[in-house]
């Protein structure tokens, strides 16, 4: 069987003998809604959990939009416009309103990239401004959480009168779901609070990818109470990255009734664990920083011992502002959270993710086919590099075949295999179909 995946702007195929195929999985293709503006209208007149935005952002003398950035699909060029107008009619002019991107540890946005994101109505009426995770003097500190997260948050935002934030409610590995009050933590945040919220969600030995209540969850949330984010309004898209519905109200309130139509439409049954996952990462594939985003669903749907194969265009490589992670994925994960508590590491985020990586390597095998990432970084991420999808599922499936590697010891020996039991028994109350589940990696 031919199956075609999506590879930057075109698709990569890949031939799979009948017999060896369990199945196909991606989002739903569940029906759009005609007008993206139209959908925006609608959700405001029908607030969850709040006020109407009219009556929120009334006689605020400042506001700000934090919105999600290119590596997000929401349609931010025909949300806002709708946003603005609204805010216009409570007597809030454009002059008194800016959009800060929610970059997170993400690069700049080029001039271009913002008006391609954005749209020229937006561009034109509003200022737009990338956040900057490393200036000191944008940023101002709001003191520690009760779980010890010490919170600095972009200056102008925390300023504001009115803030909402503009999102996507999708399967995300740190939080359970990307979304609601996502947008603040990571998204305009300084580097040590996010380097905190990733480490927390890698106290796990797996992912928390679409687990509801989660400890990150609970911390984020509270950073936003804390940073003061008034509301949001956030969208649901399918598989084709077009809105399905739109949520506007309270930051915890409307994204929760939000993830009940995620889960929907980003949940899939699958009849069995497979040997062999074979996962494209679009649209997450500007480099791997974004594209490690198909490691956690494919590590929910392979064997322990099995192998993953990640297709990803990555042109930007690695990660354009973590570059020193290829320093440190060569260790395992136990020795690098030794190297987190005993200072060794600068780049904690990096060390995060690195971390998370591991966990997976230490249960599966992972092959990757990228343009944009040579054999030698792929060997210091701990893959197997293929020129082509096929020559990896070939190679995949002659692995399998070789007599004693079908069914070969969990990796993860001794004390590492302890511990993911451990956490897999402690959540089987709440998700125990999750391990029979893909979530693809949307965001």
């Amino acid at each position: 069987m031919l199956v075609e995946l999506p590879y930057g702007k075109g698709t990569v195929g890949v031939r799979i003998p009948e017999k060896n195929l369990i199945g196909v999985y991606s989002p739903k293709d569940v029906r759009p809604v005609a007008d993206v503006r139209e959908e925006v209208i609608r959700a405001l007149k029908r607030p969850i959990g709040s006020r109407p935005l009219r009556e929120l952002a009334k006689g605020a003398g400042k506001v700000v939009i934090v919105a999600d950035d290119n590596t997000r699909l929401t349609p931010t060029d025909r949300i806002i416009p709708a946003l603005l107008d609204e805010m216009n009619a409570a007597g809030v002019p454009d002059a008194r309103i800016s959009v800060i991107i929610a970059l997170g540890t993400h690069r700049f946005m080029t001039p271009g990239e913002i008006l391609g994101k954005f749209g020229p109505e937006v561009v034109r009426r509003v200022a737009v401004k990338n956040h900057d995770y490393k200036d000191p003097a944008g940023l101002v500190d709001l003191g520690a959480t009760p779980n010890g997260t010490r919170v600095t948050v972009n200056r102008e935002a925390f300023e504001a009168d009115f803030k909402i934030g503009v999102g996507s409610i999708v399967p995300h590995h740190i939080p359970g779901y990307a979304g609601g009050a996502k947008i603040v933590q990571p998204g305009i945040c300084g580097e040590r609070t996010t380097a905190a919220t990733h480490l927390l969600s890698v106290e796990a030995s797996r992912s928390l990818l679409g687990v509801t209540d989660n400890p990150v969850r609970e911390e984020i949330n509270g950073i936003a109470r804390r940073v003061g984010l008034h509301t949001i309004l956030n969208t649901v898209l399918n598989r084709s990255g077009e809105v399905v519905e739109a949520f506007f109200g309270d930051v915890v309130e409307a994204f929760n009734e939000g993830v009940r139509l995620s889960q929907k439409v980003y949940a899939a049954e699958i009849p069995e664990e497979a040997d062999i996952v074979l996962a494209g990462s679009h649209p997450c594939d500007i480099e791997f920083w974004q594209a490690h985003k198909t490691l956690y669903p494919s590590d929910l749907a392979v064997k322990a011992g099995g192998i993953v194969i990640v297709v990803t265009p990555c042109p930007e490589g690695v990660a354009m502002t973590h570059r020193d992670i290829l320093e440190v994925t060569r260790h395992d994960a136990r020795g690098l959270r030794g190297m987190v508590s005993c200072g060794q590491l600068h780049d904690e985020v990096a060390a995060a993710l690195a971390i998370a990586w591991a966990q997976v390597k230490e249960r599966e095998t992972v092959y990757l086919v990228s343009d944009g990432i040579c054999a030698a970084d792929a060997g210091r991420l701990g893959f197997t590099r293929f020129d082509t999808a096929q020559d990896a599922l070939d190679a995949a499936l002659r692995e399998k075949m070789r007599p004693g590697t079908r069914h070969r010891p969990h990796p993860c020996a001794g004390h590492a295999a302890g511990d993911v039991w451990k956490v897999v028994k402690e959540r089987l109350p709440e998700v125990k179909t999750k391990l029979e589940k893909i979530i693809d990696p949307l965001d």
